[in-house]
């Protein structure tokens, strides 16, 4: 379902999401929006070196992942049963703030979790990906978390606070 076309701005260019990261006993499902320039140029999730998304799953599961490569911190998330992906699937943007974000198509979220047998909860890494994720799985099972954004962009709430409201996630995994 397209969030209704906005007119075209200069600068702008179409971005894709990457493809999920799963295993089939998923129990939690964390979704971005879109990943960022950053995280596109280098084709991994969360790659922006001060975007705090490792350091909070990190400490939700208890597990330094800041430090792991990044197959291996992939591995971790679905050794803790973790899941990724983003509520977008392709949109326009200009840089990588979700403002920027025009003419979105969304990822096939309930197909998605329509797999995941053992799916707790869908955690929303930011008001974004919420205010899109939310209505779209709006028939689901699963508790829908909002957490706050771990984008550098997002400086108004103290790490301490975001490492507490992540760490609800571990409520899921056991």
């Amino acid at each position: 379902m397209p969030i209704p076309a906005a007119p075209a701005v200069a600068g702008m260019s179409r971005k894709s999401s990457f493809a999920p990261v799963v295993s089939a006993d998923t129990r939690v499902l964390i979704l971005g929006s879109l990943p960022g320039e950053r995280s596109l140029a280098a084709g991994r999730y969360y790659a922006h070196p001060q975007n705090r998304f490792w350091q909070l799953v990190g400490d939700a599961i208890g597990r330094d992942l800041v430090s792991l490569d990044y197959p291996d911190q992939l591995d971790a998330l679905i050794a803790a049963r973790i899941g990724l992906w983003d509520v977008v699937a392709s949109a326009e943007r200009s840089g990588s703030l979700d403002s920027a974000i025009r003419n979105a198509q969304h990822n096939a979220l309930s197909d998605l979790v329509a797999t995941l047998p053992d799916l707790r909860a869908i955690a929303f890494n930011g008001r974004k990906a919420e205010s899109i994720g939310r209505p779209l799985l709006a028939n689901i099972t699963a508790e829908l978390i909002a957490l706050p954004s771990s984008s550098p962009a997002y400086a108004a709430l103290p790490l301490a606070a975001k490492q507490r409201q992540w760490g609800k996630l571990c409520e899921f995994l056991a």
